[in-house]
């Protein structure tokens, strides 16, 4: 595991260090250096700084000459002070208040780490460099962004006037090896009989909606069920900010668009929801519905688009409907609400609850089959549960998943398919 480095005792390190950046800088022919190989600049620079950091009068030893040329080499190739985090393979978040408190997340916990920037115009600097590389922008103007790095991990930046204490960063990272559906079952997200029937269900092309909080691994859920989708399908992807990583090779990517320095040319999921229905898409993935485009969305998956997927932000499947019928209220159509509801109750046939507990973990706390109706409402039935009964004194969630005994409607839709799942997956076990 990459140690976080705590910053010197030493006072005048972090002047040195900014010298010696402003020194680099002076030497460098930017503009030649976007020619070169990246590995052949990086020898280079080296060469440089082992001079400059030679030539300071600052006395150092051999130790913090190698820390101050590697924390140069970040500031001009990476994202300076974050770097080591960006490395860090156990950091899965990394959250920056103002330039002087940095967190991560490991393991589903906060931690403060020791890492500081000089100021909020170092900050800053570094956010610009992170919107600028997507052509994005940031400023009082339009002082929140989305934007993503290179390796896919999200990033969302808010400077001030809205944030009152400074630029703020959040940075969502994305493992180098993306999660299977066998990690899943050893980090004890959900059992191998509730991986089966999701599996079975995308393969035989039903409609699923995965519902959790902020962090509780929707998008991971979302990346492991589409791996059943078959290479022989046309998959059409929309996200507010890429960061699906589907293996089949026939993906089209959609992503949408802020507006511009004038306000104008804004591109929004429910435009690229309709235009996704001129594509001869066979699935349509959304990472997430957060607005009208909800609308179309059911629309599509109640005339032919089946097998669709997508997540929503509800803490419970019951929540994660009534979330979905006021979201399609925002397309201001005026669509009664028993139409919405029959809408709802006949576009989806499974909805999957992922929750983070308390001691970190995730677990899958429920997967629910949508019904039909029943007058106004729209019924479900749990399918599996995970039970919660108690916390250790270190703090770890005891529980157990468990099936309801119900088996469910939509068993004899995949059988039709030639998916034939074991009766005795769906029993209850039977308590001494």
């Amino acid at each position: 595991m990459a140690l976080v480095p705590i910053p010197a005792a030493r006072t005048d390190f972090g002047a040195v260090k900014a010298t010696i950046h402003r020194k680099l800088l002076q030497k460098l022919n930017l503009d030649l250096l976007t020619e070169i190989r990246r590995e052949d600049v990086r020898r280079e620079v080296s060469l440089i700084l082992e001079a400059l950091v030679v030539g300071e009068s600052t006395p150092m030893n051999l130790q913090e000459r190698e820390r101050l040329a590697q924390e140069v080499l970040d500031e001009v190739f990476g994202l300076g002070p974050l770097e080591p985090l960006l490395a860090d393979p156990t950091v899965s978040d990394i959250l920056v208040n103002t330039h002087k408190r940095v967190y991560v997340e490991r393991r589903g916990m906060l931690e403060l780490t020791g890492i500081q920037f000089r100021d909020d115009v170092h900050l800053m600097s570094i956010i610009d460099r992170i919107v600028s590389a997507i052509g994005r922008r940031v400023d009082e103007s339009s002082p929140m962004v989305d934007a993503r790095l290179a390796d896919g991990s999200r990033v969302n930046a808010i400077i001030p006037p809205l944030a009152v204490d400074g630029p703020c960063l959040s940075i969502r990272r994305f493992g180098r090896d993306r999660l299977e559906a066998e990690d899943l079952i050893e980090n004890q997200t959900l059992t191998r009989p509730m991986l089966d029937l999701l599996a079975g269900c995308v393969k035989a092309r039903l409609n699923i909606l995965i519902s959790g909080g902020t962090g509780a691994g929707k998008t991971t859920l979302l990346n492991v069920l589409s791996s059943y989708i078959s290479d022989r399908e046309r998959i059409v992807t929309i996200e507010d900010a890429a960061e699906l990583q589907l293996d089949q090779d026939h993906v089209v990517r959609l992503e949408t668009r802020p507006p511009n320095i004038e306000g104008k040319g804004a591109i929004q999921q429910r435009q690229l929801v309709i235009n996704s229905l001129r594509m001869r898409p066979d699935r349509i993935i959304v990472g997430e519905v957060r607005g009208e485009e909800s609308l179309d969305m059911l629309q599509a998956m109640n005339t032919g688009h089946d097998g669709s997927l997508t997540t929503i932000h509800a803490n419970s499947p019951r929540d994660a409907l009534s979330r979905l019928e006021t979201m399609v209220a925002m397309a201001s159509l005026n669509i009664p609400d028993h139409a919405t509801r029959r809408q709802i109750a006949s576009a989806l046939d499974l909805v999957v609850q992922i929750s983070r507990l308390s001691d970190g973990t995730r677990k899958v706390t429920s997967v629910a089959e949508v019904v039909g109706m029943e007058g106004d409402v729209v019924t479900m039935q749990d399918i599996f549960v995970y039970h919660k009964w108690g916390v250790k004194e270190n703090g770890e969630v005891l529980g157990d998943f468990m099936p309801t005994g119900i088996r469910p409607k939509l068993a004899e839709r995949l059988a039709v398919t030639g998916i034939k799942l074991p009766a005795t997956m769906f029993e209850p076990p039977v308590r001494q």
